[in-house]
């Protein structure tokens, strides 16, 4: 069961980043307002905003500005939207149904949805480049080298080509954490590091423990998603249940089973939370967060 204190912080993260979206997205009455409007259909009202959560979360061990937490969020956030709207395009995974309503393209059209992943992802960098968003400038510069990189072939988007290139073959469990590592890993990994960068507190231990815990976590998101998947149903996940297996496509469940992928789950679990072993209370949002990844229903 969810602690009322935490279930209170995690709406009141997920409303904060959902105002700042809002904010910062460009109204519908702006030319191009067509697009505009789809760009706030793809980010607004949806999604579980894990990625804001977890920036949220190592902000508070650095002691972050929440305002500069919101922008971070916003950039993680905007980056994750424009991936999946690219991903459900015909091209892609040619999926239908996204958040529990139709996706970009199918709302709107194949072209439209293309802008709208572009232009999510430039607001992303201008949210993070914000002249003056953190007092140090040679940090602020490593965050969007940062996201850069999380976005790129080295991360985000190498991720999903691997994942294209992987239809139809069994790959090995060590194969498909490459593959994940880029394409799931990277963005959530960037979430925490980013979140952990914007404090004054960031020193060298901190960091890295964070960003060794970032690398499993990144992970082990994905082995419950893909358990999710398997055991939930359309209705519930808000997207089409079962399309990687329609597909032909590795998950840790086809590799390992059900019954693994779960043991997996929980030994990354525990992996992660020893990882967060030698920081204060401060990481107790961290490790709350850590809980309900692997205890989550949808």
């Amino acid at each position: 069961m969810t602690d009322a204190r935490f279930a209170d912080w995690m709406r009141d993260v997920q409303q904060r980043t959902e105002v700042a979206l809002g904010r910062t997205l460009p109204p519908n009455n702006v030319v191009p307002d067509r697009l505009h409007e789809a760009m706030r259909y793809a980010c607004l009202e949806g999604g579980k905003r894990i990625r804001p959560l977890l920036a949220h979360a190592a902000g508070a061990v650095t002691g972050a500005p929440p305002e500069v937490l919101d922008k971070v969020a916003c950039a993680v956030e905007l980056i994750h939207a424009y991936s999946l709207v690219h991903d459900d395009m015909p091209c892609m995974d040619d999926d239908t149904l996204r958040r529990g309503k139709p996706t970009v393209h199918v709302e709107y059209d194949e072209a439209t949805a293309l802008l709208v992943g572009d232009a999510l992802q430039s607001l992303a960098f201008q949210q993070l480049a914000e002249p003056g968003l953190i007092p140090d400038a040679g940090r602020h510069i490593e965050m969007v080298h940062h996201l850069a990189i999380a976005a790129g072939s080295r991360g985000m988007a190498g991720g999903q080509a691997i994942d294209l290139q992987s239809v139809g073959q069994m790959l090995t469990r060590e194969a498909l954490e490459v593959m994940h590592v880029h394409k799931t890993g990277a963005l959530i990994r960037a979430a925490v590091c980013l979140g952990a960068q914007a404090g004054g507190h960031c020193h060298g231990d901190v960091l890295r423990s964070l960003d060794h815990f970032s690398r499993r976590v990144g992970l082990l998101f994905q082995v419950v998603d893909d358990i999710l998947d398997t055991e939930s149903d359309t209705a519930t996940l808000g997207k089409t249940a079962g399309k990687d297996a329609e597909n032909d496509k590795p998950t840790y469940v086809t590799i390992l089973g059900l019954d693994e992928a779960r043991r997996l789950s929980l030994e990354l679990e525990a992996e992660a939370l020893e990882l967060l072993s030698s920081l204060d209370g401060r990481a107790d949002r961290m490790r709350e967060l850590t809980r309900y990844i692997v205890h989550r229903r949808f």
